[in-house]
């Protein structure tokens, strides 16, 4: 610091007229440097982190089915700008409670997966307007208290995800009738409710389509379309009881099992490794490469695109795009498809495979048509 009383008087002037000039001289390089822009710019605000957040059905997060396709689709969205995380349920208990754990947490889009978390996921969506929110297997509507309103009233910031299973699943039923050796397949559920429900019709009418088609009477058991009611676990967690639905298919003949139960399928599975008097078809995921050590008996699997429409909510919120116009996955668009045959294609006779082939590209253009 110059302190002025260190310069005579008669210096003073000459002192002023440097300073002056430095004056000057530092207004002209400030304004030379504003001009050229060498200025520093501000820190760029950092980016927008987008917080996904899923609120899991029962039967855990590696289910090999219905959980775990979605928590695989999450992750497959996770980046610097978008974090990923979930809560499971034990029981129906858990899901209001969750989610509201997920409010607290500012999340950006919260997804309920599975049917039975919808009515806590539209009390919160209308409870939190400023949050998104989507919904596995249900079409996004408040449909009322007891659930029986409907069309139901639309919710801005809520996405429905459906899913037309019933057509890869007709696909399945005809390819189960024509490979049966016994002339009779079977199918089971976790619970009587719609998502589990269509893939057991559509898989019967394939069976009754390849009946009309072929002149046989191929048998499916644990599904009655007409009556539209048919043989359930009662969860989707009890292998037990899962298990010996199986055994008991196998005794009444069934050479074909298809268990729409999420996880309990490998209790199916498990059973045709170890009895030798079926095969099992998977469902929601390729449990081919989901649950590799059942796959010496995994004819094929109907796939459900959780995964993808998951990750694709989470895309659009990433992006700003977000929109709760429903989505609905059909074999057009691949949000459901038959998966490969891998290991027992050798065992699906080539025309057959042609003819379920075909079967999908009919169901496409609407010359089959599945309810």
């Amino acid at each position: 610091m110059v302190r002025l009383n260190q310069y005579p008087m008669k210096d003073m002037g000459l002192l002023g007229g440097t300073l002056k000039k430095s004056l000057r001289y530092g207004a002209v390089i400030a304004a030379s440097t504003l001009a050229f822009g060498i200025t520093v710019a501000p820190a760029a605000p950092a980016a927008t982190v987008v917080k996904a957040c899923l609120a899991l059905d029962t039967g855990g997060v590696d289910d090999k089915s219905f959980n775990a396709a979605a928590w695989r689709g999450a992750q497959s969205t996770a980046s610097k700008t978008v974090t990923v995380k979930y809560l499971a349920a034990q029981s129906d208990a858990d899901y209001a409670p969750n989610i509201k754990k997920l409010v607290d947490e500012k999340c950006s889009v919260i997804i309920g997966v599975g049917f039975l978390i919808n009515s806590a996921i539209v009390d919160a969506a209308k409870a939190n307007p400023g949050t998104k929110f989507a919904i596995v297997d249900q079409d996004g509507f408040d449909h009322g208290p007891n659930g029986d309103q409907y069309p139901g009233t639309a919710l801005a910031n809520l996405k429905g995800l459906q899913f037309a299973t019933n057509q890869s699943a007709f696909q399945a039923g005809y390819l189960a009738a024509g490979y049966s050796k016994t002339g009779k397949v079977a199918t089971y559920g976790g619970l009587n409710i719609p998502p589990v429900t269509i893939f057991m019709d559509g898989f019967a009418k394939g069976v009754a389509y390849y009946n009309s088609k072929k002149g046989k009477h191929v048998v499916a058991l644990g599904w009655d379309t007409v009556k539209k009611d048919g043989t359930f676990v009662g969860g989707f967690s009890d292998q037990a009881k899962a298990l010996q639905i199986s055994k008991n298919f196998e005794q009444q003949g069934a050479d074909v099992i298809f268990p729409v139960a999420g996880g309990l399928g490998g209790a199916t599975a498990g059973q045709s490794m170890t009895g030798h008097k079926s095969v099992t078809i998977w469902v929601d995921s390729d449990g081919f490469v989901q649950a590799p050590q059942y796959r010496s008996v995994l004819l094929t699997s109907v796939v459900k695109g959780v995964d993808t429409s998951v990750a694709g909510v989470i895309k659009d919120v990433a992006k700003g795009k977000f929109s709760s116009a429903g989505y609905l996955g059909t074999l057009a668009n691949k949000g459901t498809y038959l998966a490969s045959y891998h290991d027992l294609a050798k065992k699906v006779a080539a025309r057959l495979q042609n003819e379920v082939r075909q079967l999908g590209v009919d169901i496409k253009n609407g010359k089959v048509k599945v309810d």
